[in-house]
């Protein structure tokens, strides 16, 4: 009920010519104002990481490439391998790259005797099919660990047409004493495997406790 002075303060606005509606409806709150736009939020994109020179860019970027491409496939995406077949067997042509801080580390790395039959130290030719005893070119997926031949390893899954056979071709990553840096010393070259990347012992260590299962390596040759 409202009081005395506002029944008066009604009766004289009444008086002035004003609806009983029109009074009541001048009680109301105001509609309020919208607010004034906000301007838009400008997050600034993350910089690309810069790798470090050592690998090539022009491999670098097919590396990347396809890494994106398989990304869906990875449990892991902090560490990926690159094997650079374009150097020759006595360079340290394999590198374990840190895609955070974009830190690499460099290891040897021998080729298929399929690859080079010469045996010239240099790969000559990728392949796929079974029993050719060659490197094969593309991205893989780390599998698990196993015991083989030449002790701890690690299992290959190839993601492209052109290694779609690495695993029925048992292509793996594994130490092997012709991959040794004395045989570089002795013949100037390393020894070649039957497709797989055999790395030198120590550098085995590192990439079975770096890569690991789950990850990228990517292996390729520039023309």
């Amino acid at each position: 009920m409202l009081g005395a002075a506002a029944s008066a303060g009604l009766l004289a606005t009444a008086a002035q010519g004003q609806t009983l509606a029109e009074i009541v409806a001048g009680l109301k709150d105001p509609e309020p104002k919208p607010l004034p736009a906000r301007a838009a939020l400008t997050v600034p994109a993350r910089p690309r990481v810069t790798v470090d020179g050592i690998i090539d860019p022009r491999l670098l970027a097919r590396a990347r490439a396809a890494f994106d491409r398989h990304r869906s496939r990875l449990t892991h995406t902090d560490v990926v391998g690159i094997a650079d077949f374009s150097r020759p067997s006595n360079t340290h042509r394999f590198y374990l790259l840190d895609t955070a801080s974009g830190r690499v580390s460099n290891h040897l790395v021998a080729h298929g005797r399929g690859s080079d039959p010469a045996h010239s130290g240099f790969l000559e030719r990728f392949s796929n099919a079974i029993g050719s005893e060659a490197s094969s070119q593309g991205g893989y997926r780390t599998g698990e660990y196993y015991h083989g031949k030449y002790g701890r390893s690690l299992r290959l899954a190839g993601l492209d047409w052109s290694n779609s056979n690495a695993e029925a071709r048992a292509i793996v990553v594994h130490s092997a004493w012709y991959a040794e840096p004395d045989q570089i010393a002795a013949h100037g070259k390393l020894g070649r495997s039957e497709g797989c990347f055999a790395l030198p012992y120590s550098s085995l260590q590192q990439v079975l406790a770096r890569l690991g299962p789950g990850r990228f390596l990517y292996a390729d040759k520039l023309a």
